[in-house]
């Protein structure tokens, strides 16, 4: 089943973004098949990210949130708020 993450940064910490995310990118494309997509919000002039959006593929929603859970963005203390959702691909799923 696919999971969506919608993480809001902290407010002030796009260094600590910046700092991490070499370890974030990587640790994402480690999850081989079971990423589906990624990527950043950015603020309202689009110029500065603000946030993450992922989706994965994982068996229910106790491992989804473990696996989350171990995201260097998570670990480092980045998102103010971390939202874990069961999610259907509808439109647009190349898989469909």
């Amino acid at each position: 089943m696919l999971f969506l993450a919608i993480c809001r940064d902290k407010p002030g910490h796009l260094q600590l973004r910046l700092d991490t995310r070499e370890t974030h990118v990587a640790w994402l494309k480690g999850l081989g098949a079971t990423l589906k997509l990624a990527g950043p919000f950015l603020d309202d002039a689009a110029e500065t990210m603000s946030g993450s959006l992922v989706v994965i593929e994982t068996a229910d929603l106790a491992a989804a949130k473990a696996l989350f859970a171990e995201d260097p963005y998570a670990k480092a203390g980045l998102f103010e708020s971390v939202e874990v959702k069961p999610w259907r691909w509808t439109i647009g799923n190349p898989a469909a």
